[in-house]
């Protein structure tokens, strides 16, 4: 039993994707125990509606090792404003109560995979050193 109380439930096949809210963002995102995948939408935004899919397949597939969340951007404008949202869908990723990673744009399963599964095995140190606090990390790592 989850202690946050939930705005909704997204039932897709055998995984759930929590719906939040600014209510309920500090208990489900910033105090989750595992990693969390947030992903900023509205129900106006078409790249959004080509997301969700795809965002539930991620969700499947790490069933039991990471939360996925949505966030709708219209009705929680103060963490789009915290967070710096500037387009959507956006991707952000917390570990340890900290935003290690966002992407804007329509990603990928596999894109999704690839920037969570570092986070899977990432210690309170590392992400306290990864945290992203403004649009960008900085400096700019080249990889």
């Amino acid at each position: 039993m989850r202690p946050c109380k939930q705005q909704g439930l997204f039932l897709k096949g055998n995984e759930m994707i929590v719906e939040i809210g600014s209510d309920t963002f500090e208990c489900e995102v910033l105090e989750a125990e595992m990693p969390v995948v947030v992903d900023v939408w509205a129900p106006w935004c078409g790249p959004c509606r080509i997301q969700a899919p795809i965002f539930a397949e991620a969700a499947q597939q790490f069933a039991g090792e990471a939360l996925f969340v949505k966030l709708n951007a219209d009705e929680n404008q103060d963490l789009v404003r915290r967070y710096k949202i500037m387009g959507i869908p956006t991707m952000l990723f917390f570990r340890h109560g900290r935003l290690v990673e966002r992407k804007t744009g329509v990603q990928s399963k596999e894109a999704i995979a690839k920037r969570l599964e570092p986070l899977l095995t990432m210690l309170p140190e590392q992400a306290e050193k990864q945290e992203i606090t403004g649009l960008f990390r900085w400096p700019f790592r080249r990889r």
